[in-house]
């Protein structure tokens, strides 16, 4: 029907005129009370559906979206985060879709700041921001609001912020999930090495915390003998001297066989076991990143749990792309699979598909 009928014929079915039917469709004002509920009747009766993806083309704006992630090494996380919105962008190019990353320090609120006010002096259309703590996300979220900037939240969700939608994992069923898991092959283990990465004591994100809530609630549950024995490898540390702070705490711990990590750098303690040749230890950690794979083949992690960045960074940008510009309603809460990874099936993960 919607290819068949036009404005035309709608105004002569309702007894208005073409212009009042056009102000109705685009929920423009100056329309009467009564010439709306014609209109309204009429498309009801005929099943109207507007060619949103028609209109669109026909406007020919673009659009350009900012995304605030942490800044990072490359074959990290993130990197495949960009490359999922990269992959979003280039799907709807008809559309004139661009996005523009901006970084910041993950632990220096100052850094978040300078990051978000340069991006409001540009005045985006849309955002998607990795969140710094919730204070200073605030300060950025509320200005977005008054300026009806809508926003996405990445990895981490605080829905006091009141975003668009969100996208990442439910992460304390995921902490849960990793426990469960490692007591798979460690059950008869009595102490195992839960590995973190830290400045000034604080982890880089809520949702690593909300992980680590979890895996405690799981092991309380179901081993609460199992001793859980924290090793830190802060962040402002020279990465060469991981060696000797890993050396240590398996001289100091010999019954220690299993470990976990709840952030994506496993592979630290894996390359660290390759290289000292500890064949009788394995790190379990999170994100397919290739250094991560590579230890996973090789048998130093045990397995990873995957929670496909792409997709996300992918999904963000399509999201925005049907709330801004096709006016599509959208999922506000979006939970990202948690994937299990191991070195029999890691090279079938098909990191870039959606």
């Amino acid at each position: 029907m919607n290819e068949k009928i036009r404005i035309k014929d709608i105004a002569e079915k309702s007894g208005v005129s073409v212009g009042t039917v056009d102000r109705v469709l685009h929920n423009r004002p100056n329309v009467s009370k009564s010439a709306r509920e014609k209109v309204e009747s009429v498309l009801k009766n005929i099943n109207y559906q507007p060619n949103m993806y028609a209109s669109a083309l026909a406007y020919n704006k673009s659009y350009t979206f900012y995304c605030i992630i942490p800044r990072h090494e490359s074959e990290a996380y993130w990197e495949e985060i960009e490359e999922g919105a990269a992959k979003a962008c280039e799907t709807r190019r008809d559309f004139h879709i661009d996005v523009k990353i901006m970084y910041y320090k993950r632990f220096e609120k100052s850094t978040f700041i300078d990051t978000y006010e340069e991006c409001l002096k540009y005045n985006p259309n849309g955002v998607i921001v990795v969140p710094s703590d919730l204070e200073t996300t605030k300060g950025f979220t509320d200005k977005l609001h008054e300026r009806n900037i809508p926003f996405i939240l990445l990895d981490s969700y605080m829905p006091d912020l009141k975003p668009l939608s969100f996208f990442g994992q439910d992460s304390f069923c995921s902490g849960y999930f990793a426990a469960k898991m490692l007591m798979l092959i460690a059950s008869d283990e009595k102490e195992i090495m839960l590995m973190k990465q830290t400045k000034d004591g604080k982890v880089a994100s809520k949702q690593q915390e909300n992980r680590e809530v979890g895996f405690r609630h799981y092991m309380q549950d179901h081993f609460p003998k199992t001793k859980i024995t924290e090793l830190d490898l802060p962040l402002d540390e020279n990465t060469s001297n991981y060696d000797s702070i890993l050396d240590e705490f398996f001289t100091l711990h010999p019954h220690v066989h299993h470990c976990i990590t709840l952030c994506s750098k496993s592979h630290i303690v894996g390359e660290f076991l390759l290289r000292t040749n500890k064949r009788n230890i394995q790190i379990m950690g999170y994100d397919m990143v290739e250094k991560n794979a590579k230890c996973l083949r090789l048998g130093t992690i045990s397995f990873l749990i995957a929670q496909h960045a792409f997709m996300q960074g992918y999904n963000c940008v399509d999201t925005l792309f049907k709330a801004i510009v096709l006016k599509k309603k959208v999922d506000p809460v979006n939970y990202m699979p948690i994937e299990l990874l191991s070195k029999e099936n890691v090279d079938f993960y098909r990191r870039t598909q959606l």
